[in-house]
């Protein structure tokens, strides 16, 4: 069997910038098994996989956009919600499939997401929001985590609010103590010290498999409503502290998010299996 993949940096600015994600159109789906091991060959921390069919069960969606059927999957599990392989798979069809669209509509395990073109070769995002709520800091990821923590919240993954941006930079966790938590990453987040961002994060896998994300789509949707709320305006700036880094502009209105980012193509190959 030989299909199509497509790397590509999203929330880059540059090259080697962003987080990697592997696209794969499909024709029809092949069984979960197989993702899985596609996805753990392509070793990134996200495949995405499409496809032109919708199932059975998608809610209406707008028929004067393209809709495909979207699913992610880490090296290790299929996740409920991924933002930066969902801008990677819009950057793909909206420059090979459908150059002409100016929304592409994905029916995912989420519901239905939907991408827009931006500004300035930007894509945007509507994401559902979710904003975390206080909960008790476990002292075992505190010490693993090696640095003050302000708060502890929780909405899909653990959020931490660290005491400065130097904090965030200069954290080596103990990764050991995160792998067998039952939850699926974990947080850490502070204000900024620099001008034009308003926080940094960084995001560290548990339950997902992944060790240290690049750049975490899905969790700004859970740490752009706190911070909105901590600094009473609804349009800000995220930059996550990885070793590759990238920005997420964000905003929140009600429910949902938008997160919006630059990408940038890397590789275009066959997979043969």
């Amino acid at each position: 069997m030989k299909l199509d993949i497509y790397q590509i940096d999203a929330f880059a600015a540059g090259p080697f910038e962003g987080n990697p994600a592997a696209v794969m159109p499909l024709t029809d789906w092949l069984d979960d098994s197989v993702l899985q091991q596609l996805a753990e060959e392509n070793n990134l921390s996200e495949t995405a996989f499409y496809t032109a069919g919708l199932p059975a069960d998608a809610g209406p969606h707008d028929p004067e956009h393209p809709a495909y059927h979207l699913r992610w999957f880490t090296p290790a599990v299929e996740v409920d919600l991924c933002g930066h392989a969902t801008l990677a798979t819009a950057a793909q069809i909206f420059e090979d499939v459908h150059p002409d669209a100016d929304r592409i509509q994905f029916w995912t395990r989420s519901g239905w997401l939907h991408v827009d073109r931006g500004p300035d070769a930007t894509l945007v995002m509507n994401f559902p929001a979710e904003p975390p709520v206080p909960t008790a800091a476990d002292p075992r990821i505190v010490a693993a985590l090696g640095i003050p923590v302000r708060e502890c919240l929780k909405a899909t993954d653990l959020v931490f609010v660290a005491e400065s941006e130097h904090d965030i930079v200069s954290m080596a966790p103990d990764f050991a103590v995160f792998s067998p938590l039952k939850v699926r990453g974990i947080v850490v987040t502070a204000a900024s010290d620099v001008e034009g961002l308003d926080f940094v994060s960084r995001w560290f896998g548990a339950a997902a498999g992944v060790q240290e994300d690049p750049v975490t789509g899905s969790a700004h949707s859970q740490i752009a409503p706190y911070w909105a709320d901590v600094l009473g305006r609804n349009s800000l700036v995220g930059r996550q502290l990885s070793a590759r880094g990238g920005t997420v502009h964000c905003e929140v209105r009600g429910d949902r998010v938008h997160l919006s980012g630059a990408y940038r193509r890397y590789l275009r190959g066959t997979v043969e299996f």
